[in-house]
């Protein structure tokens, strides 16, 4: 491995790291602020009746999820309508710790889990989300597309 790989290596596991945390700041601070959208058909019915108001789609998936052909038709679906209204997108695994940051309680009364594999951050005109996270986010994003990743990945880690 030559220094710059080495380098570039580094770099690249900073951005990332630094790109997850603000992802997760976004999300408790949209959760705070009622800016969150979470499930694969909440999101859907979101987008098409609003999608000025959507200003990140995060998609997470696990290992276990590869195989499961509706999900990848659905997200393909979103990622297409996210590519052909400029909103930015994020692939993500660790359902498990999205289940953490946003605080949500273990199943008990054999209810449902939430559906984590879609979430829409969004941004209403009369109150807009401002936090320094989704400028962080939305700068990784675009950083992302000038690499022609159009839709980067971040792997959130268990703490």
């Amino acid at each position: 491995m030559t220094l710059e790989e080495l380098v570039g290596c580094n770099i690249t596991d900073k951005k990332m790291d630094t790109a997850s945390q603000a992802l997760e700041e976004l999300l408790v601070a949209a959760q705070r602020q009622d800016c969150l959208t979470v499930g694969v058909y909440e999101s859907a019915k979101l987008m098409n009746v609003d999608p000025d108001c959507v200003v990140l789609c995060v998609l997470a998936t696990d290992e276990e999820d590869q195989d499961d052909i509706a999900l990848q038709i659905h997200f393909t679906l979103i990622q297409a309508f996210c590519c052909d209204n400029d909103i930015n997108i994020l692939r993500v695994s660790g359902l498990r710790r999205l289940a953490q940051v946003l605080d949500e309680p273990a199943a008990v009364d054999n209810s449902e889990p939430r559906d984590f594999h879609c979430i829409l951050v969004t941004n209403s005109q009369c109150q807009p989300l401002k936090c320094q996270a989704l400028k962080d986010v939305g700068n990784y994003c675009e950083e992302s597309r000038c690499k022609n990743q159009w839709i980067p990945y971040l792997s959130l880690q268990e703490r």
